[in-house]
């Protein structure tokens, strides 16, 4: 067998090579949204911590400057006590430093990890309000990764690149200012010796960035994969597929290999290559001191002092510390580039425009007055009503019945291709609706424009008299009760499964749903009966006590309309009989859309319409088509057949 061969290059990447501008800066500010008073007194501690750190540079010039006096002078018993003072108000410096530092990195432990828990709860929450829209067109893995790869990259740059940064460019700042107090004229050689070391950096992150950004983008492309892989596993077995999926995830994780060895590849030559600069500059700055001391140059200072000894030696370990600065900061450009990818698309997750929903009239619990009138109720009477508040300030109420109704409707997932042509039906309450047709013809489509999972291009949808737009999406949705042909399961017992539905129903009321559904028999032969845990979607139920399931979840809703999505397609000829006589008793007094190839499950519809290419193309009962020997009798009668 051949080993597939790993990718030497990626196969896509992304354009662009920075994050863009200004995340860095709305990430900051998230932060002091998160903790406005507990992150300034942390970064007060940093402070302190980073000019501590360099102190010793000014003591360790004046503790020289004692000794050379004393050693002129030879009368040591005067400078001792001067000595012991710079070195006892050095320690007590220190002992802040350890003070504020062991503060600052608990701290930043508590806003590290606090800040990515409410990051992933404004993330969860935003996504709870998208439309359906942004789930379709948007690969499950990728979405997941939002909450795994790039919440990790924040977390490396918050806890640590952030405060390194800061630490780092405040000593830079500090020893700068100290060296320019000593020697303008060394200080400008260390200048030149950082103007080196930038554009070193420079040209380094400019090429592992890109790398980096692509790494990010490639990881969670393999995320989505793999999610896609685990979900189709059955599928890639059956069709032994297992080779060609190896080869795919290669490919996939030959990007990953391939941008990540070229980051840290150029990555990895930084801080050696600063290092030796840093080094170069010690040495240059030794050998001009030495040089200035020799010939008793003039110092140009803002202290005014001469150059000596003192100054020298305490401006080679600030050399030293500049150059150390600098290479942490350049060592951390790299974790700061990803974290802002991961914070790019963290915001971008945050900004995509949430289900739009200009509705304002509200399903609430209502009563029937003496009048025939309905009023508002504070208590449960299983009597909905629409309340209606008018421009004029006027309020009325409108029963709930479940009477929809399609007045020459048109719609397109994207504006160039329409998939609806013209739709015009109508359902009364009570009433079972069935649509026929081959894959694609527009039959859940329209059953989608009735929960506004997707809003239409033209025309109107009436519910029970009212414009659907006006309709609050979360009441409308309330009202409707629908079971998909792919069903979901959380994980839970079968008991909250079904409660699913209506959380504020008793066990006796998802008891009776279950019954009604049919499920009660072989709920009851599990392990645990209704105390079953499922897991995994359910995956030891059979696909038909999956569908039982939903159908009994969908029936403790007790809503007056019910969508059914192709919900008997998974479930054989004798449970589908136990389905239909529950379906029957669950669709008394409500309005019924069935989507379904088999024809045996709406021969005793209504209404069947029958679609062809977004157009309803036939509509009557099952006797009325029958004997009109169009589309529909062909494909009862086997002569056409659905896709």
């Amino acid at each position: 067998m051949a080993k597939n061969k790993v990718s030497s290059a990626p196969a896509t990447t992304p354009r662009g090579q920075r994050a863009p501008k200004g995340v860095l800066r709305r990430l900051l500010r998230t932060l002091f949204e998160f903790y406005p008073v507990l992150l300034p007194i942390t970064m007060v501690c940093i402070l302190i911590n980073a000019i501590v750190s360099a102190a010793p540079a000014i003591f360790m010039q004046n503790v020289i400057a004692v000794v050379d006096e004393s050693y002129k002078s030879g009368d040591w018993a005067s400078v001792s006590g001067q000595i012991l003072t710079y070195v006892a108000i050095l320690v007590v410096m220190y002992v802040i430093s350890l003070i504020a530092g062991a503060f600052y990195t608990q701290m930043m432990a508590i806003i590290t990890q606090g800040s990515l828990k409410k990051l992933r709860e404004k993330m969860f929450s935003h996504m709870q309000d998208l439309p359906i829209k942004y789930f379709d067109t948007n690969g499950h893995g990728d979405i997941m990764s939002y909450y795994t790869n790039d919440v990790d990259t924040l977390r490396q740059l918050i806890s640590q690149s952030l405060p390194q940064m800061t630490i780092s460019g405040i000593t830079l700042l500090v020893v700068f200012c100290i060296m320019m107090y000593y020697s303008i004229i060394l200080a400008l050689l260390v200048v030149v010796g950082v103007i080196c070391m930038v554009f070193a950096a420079r040209a380094i992150t400019n090429r592992s960035s890109k790398y980096f950004l692509r790494q990010q983008v490639t990881l969670a492309k393999a995320e989505a994969f793999m999610e896609e892989m685990m979900t189709g596993q059955k599928v890639i077995k059956v069709f032994c597929h297992e080779e060609g999926a190896k080869a795919d995830f290669d490919k996939v994780n030959g990007e990953i290999f391939f941008n990540a060895r070229n980051g840290n590849r150029f990555a990895n030559i930084l801080m050696p290559l600063l290092g030796n600069i840093g080094n170069v500059m010690y040495v240059v700055v030794a050998l001009v001191g030495g040089a200035l001391l020799l010939t008793d140059v003039p110092n140009i200072s803002i202290s005014g002092m001469a150059f000596s000894i003192s100054i020298v030696v305490p401006f080679l370990n600030m050399t030293k510390q500049f150059a150390g600065a600098i290479g942490q900061v350049s060592n951390q450009v790299n974790m700061v580039i990803m974290g802002l990818a991961g914070a790019h698309r963290i915001f971008a997750l945050l900004d995509e425009q949430p289900e739009a929903d200009e509705g304002y009239v509200t399903l609430v619990n209502a009563k029937e007055n003496a009048d025939g009138s309905m009023s508002e109720c504070e208590e449960r009477t299983n009597v909905w009503a629409w309340k209606h508040q008018h421009h004029d300030g006027t309020i009325t109420y409108t029963r709930l019945q479940g009477d929809v109704r399609f007045y020459d409707v048109n719609f397109g997932y994207t504006p160039e291709k329409t998939v609806l042509h013209g739709i015009s039906l109508y359902a009364k309450p009570g009433q079972k609706v069935a649509f026929v047709g081959s894959t694609g013809a527009g039959k859940t489509t329209i059953t989608n424009l009735i929960n506004r999972f997707y809003d239409i291009n033209d025309g109107k949808i009436r519910y029970d008299g009212i414009n659907i737009n006006k309709i609050k999406k979360a009441d409308l949705r309330h009202s409707l009760g629908i079971v998909l042909q792919d069903t979901n399961l959380f994980t839970g017992t079968v008991m909250e499964n079904i409660r699913y539905g209506n959380l504020d129903a008793h066990d006796e009321e998802c008891i009776a749903a279950a019954k009604l559904a049919g499920a009660d028999d072989f709920i009851r032969r599990l392990p645990d009966g209704y105390n079953t845990m499922l897991r995994g979607n359910g995956a030891t139920l059979s696909q038909g006590q999956r569908q039982l399931l939903a159908i009994a979840r969908a029936a403790v809703a007790d809503p007056p309309v019910m969508i059914m999505d192709e919900a008997t397609s998974s479930i054989d000829t004798r449970t589908e009989a136990i389905v239909q006589r529950g379906m029957d008793a669950l669709m008394t007094g409500r309005t019924v859309f069935v989507i379904a190839h088999r024809l045996s499950t709406v021969q005793n519809a209504n209404a069947i319409m029958v679609l062809d290419h977004g157009r309803i193309i036939e509509r009557g009962t099952h006797e009325d088509l029958i004997k009109l020997k169009g589309t529909y009798y062909q494909l009862y009668t086997g002569a056409l057949e659905l896709d």
